[in-house]
């Protein structure tokens, strides 16, 4: 008689990954659908000719803001039952003016921030394909050096 344990079932974990990936595609339809992923949308915002994509930030902001005071007002906790815990601002902004300037840049550049890539491409933009490529590039070089950062 063999008293090895059988495998752990992996459907509960294909589960949790598809609920992940309904829940992205949501995310894409939406940001498409609200024209926030439109390279027009985002060339009107950096020359300041529509509010719509000021709008939409904006509105992102109040929510988090709210959300976050309901979460410390009601001590919500995550699903394993972990405390939510937001840690305090750096003091350092330059770093985050270099960074933000950086993010910006490429943002205005491309038409594209980090988000809405894989919503670009999804809707058939396959020119995306090459920003996404330069983002995981970036990716990698940051972390390539990230010890010489001043962090």
């Amino acid at each position: 008689m063999s008293t090895a344990t059988p495998a752990p079932d992996d459907r509960g974990a294909a589960r949790g990954g598809a609920r992940f990936v309904l829940i992205g595609a949501y995310l894409g339809l939406v940001l498409t659908k609200s024209e926030v992923v439109s390279w027009y949308r985002i060339q009107e915002m950096f020359r300041f000719d529509a509010f719509h994509m000021y709008g939409v930030i904006g509105s992102a902001i109040v929510v988090a803001f709210v959300s976050l005071q309901l979460i410390r007002r009601f001590g919500v906790r995550t699903i394993d039952g972990e405390e939510v815990v937001v840690e305090p601002k750096d003091p350092r902004w330059r770093r985050a003016l270099y960074g933000g300037t950086l993010f910006g840049l490429g943002w205005a550049l491309t038409g594209a921030c980090p988000g809405p890539i894989a919503a670009l491409i999804g809707a058939g933009m396959t020119g995306y394909v090459v920003v996404l490529i330069g983002a995981l590039l970036g990716t990698m070089l940051y972390a390539r050096t990230l010890h010489r950062l001043p962090h």
